[in-house]
């Protein structure tokens, strides 16, 4: 298969044009235009493949155009977005769903990509998730689909954090889900009372999330604890107020490494700000 860098090819016109008019913009106003010059391009007939970028992809099957995709990655083509968006036209996930086997993580996350919440995908997605064999963008990228769609994938999230695996995004899943259950907030309530400094942070996040009121007292208790650090602390002041409570009783962390890096931070940038 002979892959076509239309990239390539866009950023040769690219060059001569900005040439012709490079008196005519600004930086700022080259930024709003490069983006509608290459939309144009899609639509500019080529000469090396007698038609348009789209209608060349436009004529292949749902099989080529995802052959052509994967040509593109393992030979360090630049992947054109008209590719991109004629595949995600089709819609043929049937095509899609092999890459998400695959162990290179720039395939599986073009797939993902273009997948997207097709609930065709969401087993393979599990799969990613459960296995922990790729890196953490892609499985948070997975969360974040799941999250969306958490009421139609409660009962497999539910045992998949039974059965001890990937539990911290089972947790995660669990607590966007609007069909409210005891059993799921048992499940995330025990997760935070049997939490880790480490882990109490997000764990009070995710009843913040789920947003059941019996929660309060459990966090109120724990806010209590004069010996949590800075980021505790705050996370669990937010999930007692998203809860409808309130806690305001002051709290000295100005030896907290936490806190002290957030000052300076936050120092910095009021520093920059007035210089600028």
């Amino acid at each position: 298969m002979k892959l076509i860098d239309f990239d390539g090819l866009f950023d040769e016109k690219l060059t001569q044009y900005m040439e012709e008019n490079k008196n005519k913009h600004t930086e700022k106003q080259w930024e709003d235009i490069i983006p509608k010059l290459y939309k144009k391009f899609g639509d500019t007939y080529v000469a090396k493949i007698k038609c348009t970028p789209k209608e060349y992809y436009a004529k292949m099957s749902a099989e080529e155009l995802t052959e052509t995709l994967t040509a593109h990655l393992k030979e360090d083509v630049p992947v054109p977005e008209f590719l991109c968006e004629e595949i995600e036209r089709r819609g043929s996930a049937e095509t899609l769903l092999p890459l998400l086997k695959e162990d290179d993580a720039q395939t599986v996350s073009y797939a993902l990509n273009l997948l997207g919440d097709d609930e065709r995908a969401f087993e393979s997605y599990f799969s990613i998730l459960t296995e922990n064999r790729l890196d953490e963008d892609i499985r948070s990228d997975i969360v974040d689909i799941f999250r969306l769609h958490a009421d139609r994938v409660k009962e497999q999230v539910y045992h998949t954090y039974q059965e001890g695996i990937a539990q911290e995004y089972m947790l995660e899943i669990l607590s966007r889900t609007k069909e409210k259950e005891d059993r799921v907030y048992e499940l995330l309530l025990s997760a935070f009372l049997s939490a880790d400094e480490t882990q109490s942070p997000m764990r009070a996040s995710y009843l913040a999330a789920y947003g059941d009121e019996r929660a309060l007292p459990h966090l109120l208790q724990r806010i209590e604890d004069k010996t949590i650090g800075f980021v505790e602390f705050q996370e669990l002041k937010y999930a007692i107020e998203a809860l409808g409570g309130e806690y305001d009783e002051p709290r000295d962390f100005s030896e907290d490494k936490d806190y002290i890096a957030v000052e300076a931070a936050a120092s910095k940038t009021a520093s920059d700000a007035t210089k600028s």
